[in-house]
Order: structure tokens, then sequence, then C-alpha cells
């Protein structure tokens, strides 16, 4: 979690960016292979959280979003042997309303492209847990609860 908690951060936004039913998804230089999810990022110091979703999606999918709504909220916390980290996620439904699905930001994220729900619900989260990392399982979960929310409505 050290390289998500610049400036003493301990939260993320994460969006669900949608198009045509089908998702965008990044993945990072240090990710195995085949191991995708769902964009994320934190807001700048002084930042709205409005303007730091629109701002990461550019940065990391090359989209231009509109939020749709309010998902949910996480709290988890990351145990590393005697290290604790508190974190918390703030989860948006998104719609891409312009731009091509390339990231920006290619120092940090190394593709992005387009899946359906039913990729990210099976080989995607197969592959996030039998990475055997906390931080992709925590990310797995948030695919499932965010489905779950958006089945409810």
């Amino acid at each position: 979690m050290s390289g998500s908690r610049c400036d003493g951060r301990s939260h993320d936004i994460t969006l669900f960016i949608e198009r045509a039913g089908e998702w965008a998804v990044i993945a990072k230089p240090s990710f195995p292979a085949g191991v995708w999810r769902a964009p994320s990022g934190g807001l700048h110091v002084g930042e709205e959280i409005e303007a730091g979703a629109l701002r990461e999606a550019l940065e990391e999918t090359g989209l231009e979003i509109a939020l749709e709504r309010y998902l949910i909220h996480i709290d988890v916390t990351f145990r590393d042997g005697e290290a604790i980290e508190p974190w918390h996620s703030e989860v948006f439904l998104a719609r891409a309303v312009a731009g091509e699905l390339a990231p920006i930001d290619t120092r940090e994220i190394s593709a992005a492209r387009w899946m359906t729900r039913d990729e990210l619900l099976g080989p995607v989260r197969d592959r996030l847990i039998a990475s055997g990392r906390g931080l992709f399982a925590y990310r797995a979960a948030l695919h499932d609860a965010t489905f779950a929310a958006l089945d409810a409505r």
C-alpha cells in the first residue's frame, strides 16, 4: 500500500466506468500478467471529490466521464506484520462521455481496455484472488460489492 499512500493519504476513489455494457479497466506495470481492475486514485490536497474523480479517470483511462451515482463506501485495515494501515474507498458509477480508452499517465498505467461484467466477475476476479496479494483480493472484493450494489437498484 505504500505507493498509494503518497502525501499520507489513506483513501481512493474507485470508478466503474461503463460504455455500451462494458467496463473500463486498467493494468499497472507492477501487475502480474492478466490482472486488471477498475481505475482508482486519490485526491490531491484540497481537491474536491468530483474534480479528483474526473482527473483520475482522464489520467488513467484517457476518458472524460460523467459521474452517474455514488455506489459504496468501504473501510478496511491492511496488515503487514506489525504495520497496520487503515484505508477507505469511495466507489462511483460513471459513464464515458468522450475520449478513447488509452492511459495518459503511462508511467503509472501500462494498459487500459474494455471488459464485460462476466469477465470482471469471472476470470479477472480469479486472477486477482490467485495473485495471493491482499491488495488484489481487496480489489476483487470491491468489484463484487460494486456489482451487488448495482444489482440492488
